[in-house]
């Protein structure tokens, strides 16, 4: 979809960004049985517009908020060969766009700016029963790594 932009967002987007982050939360929960009743918050994103270390940006189309993501800096172990990998979290689409690749847009913008700070590896979380996300991340070029486990005890 070439009408869409990409832009960092900013505190004028807030309003929109936290239904956008309500919505992944209701979406999710049907695959996390962990997740908490209620209003849940995945993140501070008052704070990650105005980190240094982390680049959250929203999809525009026609003047409306219809996308997001972003990409954090974050420390490696010690034992891994790059001391830093981009984070990459809050892919987000609304219903009526998906289908059209602009969450391959908002990867490919994440992914430019990671490489303009010279990091060498993206990272990323998905659920391994959200297929169309997996989908999507194995075809921008993201492979499958470590499985995380849990049981209710």
């Amino acid at each position: 979809m070439t009408d869409v932009i990409l832009r960092e967002a900013n505190k004028e987007d807030l309003s929109t960004l936290l239904l956008f982050e309500q919505a992944l939360i209701e979406a999710e929960k049907p695959l996390d049985e962990f997740l908490g009743d209620g209003n849940l918050k995945y993140y501070d994103i008052e704070e990650m517009i105005a980190a240094e270390n982390t680049y959250l940006i929203i999809a525009v189309h026609e003047d409306k908020l219809i996308g997001s993501g972003y990409v954090r800096i974050e420390e490696n172990k010690i034992y891994h060969k790059n001391p830093k990998h981009g984070y990459i979290g809050f892919i987000y689409v609304e219903s009526s766009f998906r289908g059209k690749k602009i969450s391959t847009k908002i990867l490919g913008e994440l992914k430019r700016w990671a490489s303009k700070e010279e990091l060498k590896e993206l990272r990323l979380d998905v659920y391994n029963t959200n297929i169309p996300a997996l989908k999507s991340y194995e075809s921008f070029g993201f492979k499958k790594s470590l499985v995380n486990m849990r049981m209710n005890i």
